[in-house]
C-alpha cells in the first residue's frame, strides 16, 4: 500500500470519527434540557408545592400509605428513580456489550424519558402521585440512555482527544440548556401575555423539555455506529448482573477505587443540582423567576467553565482538576449556608462559582473514567458510572431529605452535602491514576 494511499485511508479515518463525535455532542444537546428546566429548575418547586396541595393537615401526603413530609416528596422520588435505574443498568449495559447494539437501546431509552417527561404536562391539582411516577420513569431511562452515550466515548474517541472531546459534549448540553431555559424564562414571566396561567406555563415547560429530547436525539442515532463484539456470556437478570459487574470490577480495584471516589463526589454534585432550586425556594424565599435567571447563569458560565477546565487538564492533569474543583464545591456549599433570605444577589454569586467548576467537574470525571475500563465492556462499567450520574444520585436526595424532615431547615439540608465532597476528595488523591490506566489494559495519556 503506498504512503498516499495510508494517507487518505488515515484521513478518511479521522473525518468519520469528527463525524461521529459531532453526532454524539448533539445528545447532550438532546437530553440537557431535561435536566436543566425539568430536574434542577421547575420540577422540585412545582411538584413540591403539588404534594402540598395535597397534604394533610400535618404536612404530609400518604403515598402508598406511608407518612411523608410533602417538602421531601421530591427529594425522595429522586431516590426512588435509582432503586429502578440500580436494576435495569447493569442489565442493559451487559445486554449492549455483549451484543454491539448500543445505538437501538439508546433510542429507546431516550424515548421513554422524553415520553415521560413529556407527559408532565398533566400534572396539575393534587396529581403529585402522576408525578412521582414521571419523575422516576424520566429519571431511570435518563439515566440508562447516558449510560449508552457516555460508553460511546473511549469508542469515538483516542485518549488524547478525550478530555477535549468530554468537555465539548458537556458545553454543547449547558448551551442548549441555556437556549431553552430563556425561552422558559420568557413563557413563565409573560405568561398573562400569552394567555396561560402560571400553572399552565410550568407545565408548558416541562413537557417542551420533553419534545427538544425527543427531537434532537434523531441526529446521534444517525450518525452514531454499533461496533459488534466478541460473543459474550449471556446477560444475568437485573440485580444478578450488577453483582457480576461488581465482582468482575474487582479484578481492577484501582478502577474501582476510582468509581467509589466518583459516585460519593458526584452524589453532591447532583443533589445541589437538583434540590438548588428547592433551597432557593423554600429556604430563601426567592421567586421562580430569580430562580430561573440564577439557573440560566449557571448554564451560560458552565458551557466557558467545562472548555476552560479542559484546558487546564492538558496542563495539570484531569486529576488535579478535579480535585481543584472539588475544593471550590466544598467552599461554595459552606458560602450557601449563609445566605440571607430575600436576597438574590447572593444567590446568583453562588450561581456563578457552581457554574464555573459543573461542567468542567462532570466533564473530566467522564474522560479520565473512560481510560480505566477494561476495552470491550465499555457499557457495562459505565452502567455503574451512571449511577450517581446526571440526578440519578440516591445518597445525597436521601440525606437531604432526611435532614429536612428531622430539622425542619432546608440550611441544615444543603450543608450536609459538604460530607460527599470532602469524602470524595480524600478517596480521589489516593488513586494512581496512571497504574489504573494500565492495569486496565490501556494506553498511558502523556498527561493525566
Amino acid at each position: 500500500m503506498g504512503i498516499d494511499t495510508v494517507r487518505t485511508a488515515t484521513a478518511d479515518e479521522a473525518g468519520e470519527r469528527r463525524r461521529e463525535q459531532r453526532g454524539w455532542y448533539f445528545y447532550d444537546w438532546a437530553c440537557s434540557v431535561y435536566s436543566t428546566s425539568v430536574l434542577t429548575v421547575f420540577l422540585g418547586p412545582y411538584l413540591t408545592s403539588v404534594a402540598k396541595a395535597a397534604a394533610d393537615a400535618d404536612g404530609y401526603v400518604h403515598p402508598l400509605g406511608v407518612p411523608v413530609r410533602a417538602g421531601s416528596f421530591f427529594a425522595y422520588s429522586v431516590s426512588l428513580s435509582v432503586i429502578v435505574a440500580v436494576v435495569v443498568m447493569p442489565l442493559v449495559g451487559a445486554a449492549a456489550d455483549r451484543t454491539g447494539r448500543k445505538k437501538p437501546l439508546l433510542g429507546a431509552a431516550a424515548y421513554v424519558g422524553a415520553a415521560a417527561t413529556t407527559g408532565m404536562f398533566l400534572l396539575d391539582g393534587d396529581r403529585y402521585l402522576l408525578g412521582g411516577a414521571l419523575l422516576v420513569v424520566a429519571n431511570a431511562a435518563q439515566s440508562v440512555a447516558m449510560m449508552l452515550y457516555n460508553s460511546y466515548l473511549p469508542q469515538i474517541a483516542p485518549p488524547e482527544e478525550r478530555d477535549a472531546v468530554s468537555s465539548r459534549g458537556w458545553a454543547f448540553g449547558y448551551a442548549a440548556g441555556a437556549l431553552v431555559l430563556v425561552a422558559n424564562l420568557v413563557l413563565y414571566m409573560a405568561h398573562d401575555s400569552f394567555g396561560v396561567s402560571e400553572t399552565m406555563a410550568v407545565r408548558i415547560c416541562l413537557a417542551s423539555a420533553g419534545l427538544w429530547w425527543g427531537a434532537f436525539t434523531l441526529v446521534p442515532l444517525r450518525r452514531l455506529r454499533d461496533r459488534r463484539s466478541a460473543a459474550r456470556e449471556a446477560t444475568a437478570p437485573g440485580l444478578r448482573q450488577l453483582v457480576a459487574t461488581v465482582r468482575d470490577m474487582r479484578r481492577h480495584p484501582l478502577t474501582l477505587a476510582f468509581l467509589l471516589a466518583y459516585l460519593i463526589y458526584n452524589d453532591g454534585i447532583q443533589t445541589v443540582i437538583s434540590q438548588a432550586s428547592v433551597y432557593g425556594s423554600e429556604e430563601l424565599g426567592l421567586g421562580q423567576s430569580t430562580l430561573i435567571g440564577a439557573v440560566l447563569l449557571v448554564q451560560v458560565l458552565a458551557v466557558a467553565g467545562a472548555l476552560a477546565m479542559g484546558r487546564l487538564a492538558r496542563t495539570y492533569g484531569a486529576k488535579r482538576t478535579i480535585l481543584g474543583s472539588l475544593v471550590a464545591w466544598t467552599v461554595t456549599l459552606g458560602a450557601g449556608y449563609f445566605l440571607p433570605a430575600g436576597a438574590p444577589a447572593g444567590f446568583f454569586a453562588l450561581a456563578a462559582a457552581i457554574g464555573l467548576v459543573l461542567g468542567g467537574s462532570q466533564a473530566l470525571s467522564r474522560s479520565l473514567f473512560s481510560h480505566l475500563v477494561p476495552p470491550g465492556k465499555e457499557a457495562e462499567y459505565f452502567s455503574a458510572y451512571e449511577m450517581s450520574d446526571r440526578g440519578m444520585s440516591w445518597l445525597g436526595p436521601l440525606l437531604f431529605g432526611i435532614t429536612y424532615q428531622l430539622t425542619g431547615s432546608y440550611r441544615d439540608a444543603i450543608i450536609s452535602l459538604v460530607i460527599f465532597f470532602v469524602v470524595g476528595f480524600a478517596l480521589l488523591a489516593r488513586v494512581p491514576v496512571r497504574q489504573a490506566i494500565g492495569d486496565a489494559g490501556n494506553p498511558v495519556p502523556a498527561k493525566i
